[in-house]
């Protein structure tokens, strides 16, 4: 079998066929994301194999479900919706929506008055019952996404409000695996 799924990568790699593509065509058809806050990390799996590490950015808060605490929450979480479908590369979204203007990016270790979701929307739904879903506690209704950010100067350290930020070209290239229903495992 590892040897199909290494055939297949180097076809997708030598033929340039779109991300969107691979999962259909991997042996292993369970694609998941495993978010690891000690690392400030997002991992990409098939199965249990990683595809891609990104670095990423969690709640300056700290780790919680609590409405309006700010905190990113733990847990089984699942891609509700997937927001941004061909957006230009740094677009700020604002309630959800594209406004089509574009971000300035800061690469520099800045903290700004603003947190501006860019370039694309994996908006997470808590799985456990009690925990990061029902009243008070409920991650989609806290609006906990996986974004782009305009301060990619921080990425690598906690800075968010609650949501799991990254480099825009890497929430894009993200966006092209993944599909809704697809499982988030966020842990400490």
């Amino acid at each position: 079998m590892a040897k199909i799924y290494i055939k297949i990568t180097i076809l997708l790699a030598v033929t340039g066929l779109h991300p969107s593509l691979y999962a259909s065509l991997s042996p292993y058809n369970d694609l998941n994301i495993v978010v690891d806050i000690s690392e400030q990390r997002l991992y990409l799996r098939n199965d249990e194999l990683i595809l891609h590490s990104y670095p990423i950015s969690s709640s300056k808060y700290g780790e919680g479900s609590a409405e309006n605490s700010f905190k990113t929450p733990l847990g089984m979480h699942e891609i509700k919706r997937k927001i941004g479908d061909e957006a230009i590369l740094n677009s700020i979204f604002v309630a959800r929506t594209n406004t089509n203007k574009i971000a300035e990016i800061i690469k520099m270790d800045i903290d700004t008055e603003n947190d501006h979701v860019t370039s694309r929307i994996l908006w997470l739904d808590g799985k456990e019952e009690g925990f990061n879903r029902g009243k008070g506690i409920d991650s989609f209704q806290r609006y906990i996404y996986i974004h782009g950010t305009h301060e990619e100067g921080l990425i690598g350290k906690k800075a968010s409000h609650g949501c799991i930020r990254m480099f825009n070209n890497d929430v894009v290239s993200l966006y092209e695996y993944v599909k809704e229903g697809t499982k988030v495992y966020i842990r400490a």
